[in-house]
């Protein structure tokens, strides 16, 4: 399997408020690579936002912006590509927003959400929260809302369901984000 895991965190509940992005990248399914970056967002930050994640307006006062750190990862962003999430409507929709926010291109690529495939394969668990999910299938998730640690635990999570029930089941949760 080749995906990219993707996770945002805001700074605030505008969706164009991303204040930090991570990547973890997956080639032949073996995680090979990773990309942090805070980011210095066009918004104030809202105290709830700052108490889930714990990034503060300080920590990113010297951070690139949303366009800067756009042109180091818009190329795992294309048709063919699959970048996934968990609870990926909130993902796209920081991804989407904070483009049009700054007037770039709309990224057009395959998408796939393991808050889906996690309810699809594991009904039974109490809830498909991220924490939940690594919990019950015995995945390491060290810092809840750090972007990075969140996506490289949403990567295990498909790598785990896909050497479970195969990657055939999975085809069926891809849809293009446009």
């Amino acid at each position: 399997m080749n995906f990219v895991a993707m996770d945002f965190e805001t700074a605030s509940g505008k969706r164009y408020s991303a204040c930090s992005l991570a990547l973890t990248i997956v080639r032949n399914s073996q995680v090979v690579d990773e990309f942090y970056s805070l980011i210095k967002p066009d918004t104030d930050f809202f105290w709830r936002n700052v108490q889930i994640h714990g990034i503060h307006e300080r920590d990113v006062a010297n951070a690139p912006t949303f366009p800067e750190v756009w042109d180091h990862v818009a190329p795992f962003f294309q048709r063919d590509r699959l970048v996934i999430a968990h609870n990926a409507p909130f993902d796209n929709g920081v991804l989407r927003s904070t483009l049009e926010h700054y007037n770039l291109p709309t990224a057009r690529y395959l998408t796939l959400d393991t808050v889906k495939t996690s309810r699809k394969f594991f009904p039974e668990f109490p809830n498909h929260k991220l924490n939940t999910v690594c919990d019950e299938l015995g995945i390491d998730l060290h810092h809840h809302h750090n972007a990075l640690d969140d996506s490289l635990a949403c990567a295990n999570i498909l790598l785990y369901e896909a050497n479970h029930f195969g990657t055939q089941p999975l085809k069926n949760f891809v849809t293009v984000n446009a």
